[in-house]
């Protein structure tokens, strides 16, 4: 569970309720046309965008922000590491069957154990990697568009309540209610690009680099033990994909 995103998504929602309590009631600020407009209205739109069945992965995707199980680089390391003690003492075959705590490495374990060349060890996994990438990527432009179009689509519903509340200026009295309504879609459509759409696409887009990350790593760790590299200079090989803060002492 990620919780930077659940604090930090709360916290703002938190924090915008509690200004609308001290000016009064929430009641006021709830208004369902505009929340139609603004949020149907912006997912729609964002649809028009994406292919059907992009559009319908985005809701396992979005778990990503909130949920999302990465292995650890510091141990991913250390196990490369048994994985190239093991190899040097028994060759490649004897990584057959070997259980991982990562995917990605069994799979290029197997590769490993194949005998396919280095090139083509590194241009499968790299290809795997990219694909990867632009799933994850997939629901970070969903919602990146909705950043894009909801304070668009807020503006139309103030348009739509100005009109409504210039074709009533004969009752003066349902002035000030008409032009708060007609506001209300702006503020929809602004919270919902800064504090929902973006900082999802944001998460998203983290989630894909440090997954990128991972499996450069166990790239270069996969093919390090193909060409029968000592274990110490794997080890140090790859810390360099660590923060300087976690590296220690090679």
């Amino acid at each position: 569970m990620d919780l930077a995103s659940i604090i930090g998504m709360f916290g703002a929602f938190a924090m915008v309720a509690m200004s609308m309590l001290l000016n009064g009631s929430v009641g006021m600020y709830v208004n369902v046309p505009s929340i139609l407009i603004v949020v149907v209205g912006s997912i729609f739109v964002a649809m028009s965008k994406l292919t059907l069945d992009k559009f319908l992965s985005v809701g396992g995707i979005i778990g990503k922000a909130f949920s999302f199980k990465i292995v650890q680089p510091e141990d991913l390391i250390d196990e490369i590491v048994e994985l190239a003690d093991a190899a040097r003492k028994g060759g490649l075959l004897s990584l057959e069957g070997r259980e991982t705590s990562n995917e990605f490495l069994a799979k290029g374990i197997q590769l490993l154990v194949d005998g396919h060349d280095p090139d083509v060890v590194r241009q499968l996994l790299s290809r795997d990697m990219k694909m990867t990438k632009e799933r994850h990527l997939a629901g970070g432009y969903f919602f990146s568009y909705i950043g894009d179009v909801a304070p668009a689509m807020g503006m139309i519903g103030t348009l739509i309540g100005l009109v409504a509340m210039l074709a009533n200026m004969d009752d003066p009295k349902s002035i000030g209610p008409a032009m708060a309504v007609a506001l209300l879609t702006t503020l929809y459509g602004s919270y919902m690009a800064t504090a929902f759409a973006l900082p999802i696409k944001d998460k998203l887009k983290l989630r894909a680099e440090e997954e990128e990350r991972i499996q450069r790593m166990v790239i270069d760790g996969l093919i390090s033990i193909q060409g029968g590299q000592n274990p110490r200079i794997i080890e140090s090989m790859l810390k360099s994909y660590l923060p300087a803060t976690k590296r220690g002492a090679d």
